[in-house]
């Protein structure tokens, strides 16, 4: 397939060299020195085990408007940065080009298709202009969940830190040759996928992990497992979940795991730096209305009291405006 990813960092760059090197025709939108070393070396993958692969990409461009139309489309961005491409989206558009959103949190489309008394709602949160709503076909859309965690050590080359699956699904639970096709080209370059006929189960499983640890990490300068080892945090991750958790089963949604088992998964992860404190350390914006805002948004939906949620919320918005003032991140940094 021709496939575009749109922001080729931590996980667009995992995905785009893993397809690469199964044979598929890559292309990635990226900026920068991170660009330059892509169009100058391609992606180099440093997988878990200290192996590494050199993918070669069959183009790498600053915009979208140069990639030519695509049979799949995978955003890999920040949520937040989807509304600076949202426009110019339609240059990767033919008639059956698919799109996946690879996000943390929840995604914009989250009620499309849902069914029920809220199908159709917007969150404003996450698209407040109507921007996404007006220039992404949700019907183009199928449901993803990114579990792996990697990093980017230096400009082109992506470091795997563990995990490799990417359940998928359509929107409204279908079976279709399309979810299929994707399912199989992810197989085919070495992820694990299944089709979910309830992606958004899923989506809350992963989102239950983003909406607490990656804001107290933020704020605590914590890895997954420091924050699960010590008692606050770990009561405090326990209860944004619970928060959420209630939220979503207004909603429909079925958590196949407990709290206490999620926590012990992202425990397991190790001594590993949320996305949002990489961006604290070098001072990127972060990704707080997907991970947070809209969960607050469905929690106000619902009627469900969220007060743990919403004190973490306030204080990483805060820390976020300081940064973006003082053009500074925050490292710890021995005296």
């Amino acid at each position: 397939m021709k496939i575009c990813i749109v922001g080729a960092g931590a996980i667009g760059g995992l995905m785009g060299a893993k397809l690469a090197l199964a044979g598929e025709e890559i292309t990635v939108v990226d900026q920068g020195v991170h660009l330059d070393a892509i169009r100058q070396n391609g992606l180099k993958l440093i997988w878990e085990d200290g192996s590494e692969h050199a993918a070669q990409v069959a183009n790498a461009v600053d915009n979208v408007r140069d990639a030519g139309p695509q049979d799949l489309v995978v955003l890999a961005l920040k949520a937040h940065y989807f509304d600076q491409v949202a426009k110019d989206i339609g240059h990767l558009m033919h008639d059956n080009t698919m799109i996946v959103t690879a996000q943390n949190g929840i995604p914009w489309w989250y009620f499309h298709k849902l069914g029920g008394p809220h199908d159709g709602h917007r969150l404003d949160s996450l698209d407040p202009d109507k921007v996404l709503e007006k220039n992404i076909d949700s019907n183009r859309i199928i449901g993803c969940v990114v579990y792996p965690a990697a990093d980017v050590p230096e400009p082109g080359v992506i470091h795997h830190v563990e995990g490799d699956r990417f359940p998928v699904g359509e929107l409204d639970g279908s079976a279709t040759e399309r979810v299929q096709l994707l399912h199989d080209t992810f197989v085919n370059c070495g992820f694990r996928s299944r089709i979910l006929d309830d992606i958004r189960s899923e989506i809350w499983l992963k989102a239950w992990g983003n909406l607490s640890f990656n804001p107290i990490s933020a704020l605590t300068h914590a890895t997954l497992e420091e924050i699960c080892r010590f008692k606050e945090t770990r009561s405090l991750a326990a209860q944004m979940m619970a928060e959420s958790q209630a939220a979503a089963e207004k909603l429909g949604v079925t958590f196949r795991h407990t709290i206490e088992k999620r926590i012990a998964g992202a425990e397991s992860v190790g001594a590993h730096k949320t996305s949002m404190l990489q961006d604290v350390e070098v001072g990127r914006s972060l990704e707080i209305e997907a991970l947070i805002g809209a969960v607050l948004e469905m929690a106000a939906l619902t009627d469900t009291p969220a007060p743990a949620i919403q004190s973490v919320y306030a204080c990483v918005k805060l820390l976020n405006r300081q940064m973006i003032t003082q053009n500074a991140g925050v490292r710890l940094a021995a005296e």
